[in-house]
């Protein structure tokens, strides 16, 4: 009976496994080893957005069932807002990647784009022409200020060197009111800009590089025009200060009045709209991007030796999957003849989705360069299997029997070119990279060698230390008092001869007294003097002065001497609001009758 009831049993429960195919599927697949059923471990990808602010990084992740993970877990990709150091990269494994080049600041902050640029100029006047004569303050202030004196119907604007958003930004006439002390960048401004409907615009162009050593530059077809939100005019006494007019970002011009969010006639539109309307007016589209396609790339490749000396040194290892990516935000604008002119380049672009536009064009963008980036290619725990091999060895050995390296990214090129979605590669091709071949040989010295930047700061800083140090041994001489020798009195049972035998002179000693002022530090009083006019140039750029004096007149706190001393407040503000007014359909002429009425009474 015993039997009979285990055949019967065995009997049903191949038949329950006959009857049930996902059943017989779970228990053919899944190995038995010593009685146990293991599962095979899915290798999850992971990504790190402990330093990302953007919602639409955060669900591309989730729509590429990506996991999240903080910063000291094992992830594969590191997506970040802020510039990486090398620090960063030294600590990376060879499985994981960063959305970011080291040495890309090159070309991302203003100061250093502007050096790169003009340096590139010297070298190949003709090849790049494609960006205002621009000058870094304060080493070129002398040269900014001899040519506004030779060319003074000239605009300037001047630009902090790591600003962002249009912050610190202010248009001028003259360069007399900028200090020595002064920091940051001064550009000719381009008075006769391409203009759409009367208004100014800009194109922002993103740019997607895959590798440095080979150089890879892709495009995408899709981007913004970002419009001002006043009708332009040539910068004159009035409209000078009016940043809706001559800024075209979004971060400004969206606290406008007319600042307008339709897609097709708005403030902000796509440059697919941008090609169709140029098409409509007869332009040549194609030849237009082959420019701003070629202006993109020379200024890549002026950052080029400092991308691959630095891509070099931190990732000497990475043979499994490109270290690094980078999505950056080229600022373009087109002159009057439609020739493009660069103004910069946003190595952390803004990824805010505020309108649909917004997130139709920056979703689809993210989406393709996440499918380009092909993560899913490297195998986590096979690369940590690997390297906690070769430890082992390194540590019974006392050797490294590691092999020598052979990267080889070409499998990961031809799944970028497979899968590039609206990207286009513009460099390397096959027509045009003979083309910049020459743009790479820079010269074999340091890239800021003999230019006239380099020659000024360093005369600049050589003639400060001397007098440095000239005052600080000036000061140090008034106040070191030399000791009088002290002469060792005999005590009463020692005899004069005992005296005379051992003379004991007391060494000269300097005492320092805490109620007298010290010897100057020269690194640290140039380190004060430094953070002063950054304070200083902090205050004036974001108009702090200009709020106090407006709140203390308000209160009536306000000295009579301060209230001439700063009335230049008074005019700027009546002359905007004059210009508010004009724009509101109150004529110049009558505010003149107005001013003549009040003068006769």
């Amino acid at each position: 009976m015993a039997e009979d009831s285990k055949s019967s049993d065995a009997s049903d429960s191949s038949s329950d496994s006959a009857n049930d195919p996902v059943k017989t599927k779970k228990q053919t697949t899944q190995p038995v080893i010593q009685g146990k059923i293991t599962k095979k471990r899915k290798n999850t990808l992971s990504v790190c957005l402990t330093n990302c602010r953007y919602e639409v990084i955060r669900k591309i992740v989730q729509k590429f069932g990506y996991k999240e993970v903080s910063e000291g877990e094992n992830w594969n990709l590191y997506w970040t807002d802020l510039s990486i150091t090398v620090e960063r990269c030294k600590e990376m494994k060879r499985y994981q990647k960063i959305n970011h080049f080291p040495g890309m600041l090159e070309i991302c902050r203003k100061d250093l784009l502007a050096r790169n640029l003009n340096r590139m100029l010297r070298l190949f006047p003709k090849e790049y022409n494609f960006f205002p004569r621009t000058w870094c303050l304060p080493a070129d202030l002398g040269e900014a200020l001899t040519y506004s004196r030779l060319r003074r119907n000239r605009t300037f604007i001047l630009k902090p060197d790591a600003g962002s958003q249009g912050r610190g930004i202010f248009v001028t006439k003259s360069l007399k009111d900028i200090r020595p002390c002064d920091r940051g960048v001064c550009q000719v401004y381009i008075n006769r800009p391409y203009l759409i409907d009367g208004y100014k615009f800009d194109l922002r162009v993103y740019t997607l590089l895959t590798s440095c050593d080979p150089l890879r530059i892709y495009v995408y077809d899709e981007g913004l025009v970002r419009f001002a939100t006043t009708r332009y005019k040539e910068p004159n006494s009035v409209n000078i200060t009016n940043v809706f007019m001559h800024l075209t970002n979004y971060a400004v011009n969206k606290y406008s009045r007319t600042y307008n969010q339709d897609s097709e006639e708005g403030s902000k539109r796509k440059l697919t709209w941008f090609n169709s309307y140029l098409r409509k007016l007869g332009h040549d589209v194609e030849g237009i991007w082959k420019r701003i396609d070629d202006v993109i790339i020379k200024t890549i490749i002026s950052a080029a030796p400092v991308l691959k000396h630095s891509y070099a040194a931190c990732f000497p290892n990475h043979d499994v999957i490109p270290a690094c990516c980078e999505l950056l935000g080229v600022d373009i604008i087109l002159d009057k003849r439609l020739n493009p002119q660069i103004l910069e380049v946003n190595h952390s672009p803004s990824f805010h989705t505020d309108t649909a536009l917004d997130w139709e064009i920056k979703e689809s963008l993210l989406s393709d360069m996440f499918t380009m980036m092909n993560l899913d290619k490297c195998d986590k725990r096979k690369v940590m299997r690997e390297d906690r091999k070769r430890i082992r060895e390194r540590l019974l050995h006392g050797k490294d029997h590691q092999p020598s390296i052979v990267v080889n990214f070409d499998e990961f090129y031809r799944h970028e070119m497979n899968n590039r979605g609206g990207f286009r590669l513009v460099y390397p091709c096959a027509i045009n990279k003979i083309h910049y071949n020459k743009f790479f040989d820079q010269g074999q010295g340091s890239l800021y060698s003999e230019t006239a930047a380099s020659r000024a700061r360093e005369a600049a800083q050589n003639a400060l230390r001397d007098e440095m140090q000239l005052k600080a041994r000036l000061e140090a001489a008034k106040r070191v008092v030399p000791a009088q020798p002290k002469v060792h009195q005999p005590k009463k049972h020692e005899g004069p001869q005992n005296a005379m035998r051992s003379p004991k002179i007391n060494a000269p000693l300097s005492v320092m007294s805490s109620s007298e002022p010290q010897m100057i530090v020269e690194s640290e009083e140039r380190d004060r003097l430094q953070r002063l006019a950054q304070r200083e140039y902090l205050i004036r750029s974001h108009g702090i002065l200009e709020h106090v004096y407006f709140s203390m007149k308000k209160n009536g706190n306000l000295r009579p001497r301060d209230e001439k001393k700063f009335a230049i407040f008074d005019k700027i503000r009546s002359s905007s609001e004059n210009n508010f007014n004009k724009q509101n359909g109150v004529a110049i002429s009558d505010l003149v009758e107005s001013i003549k009425a009040k003068s006769s009474i």
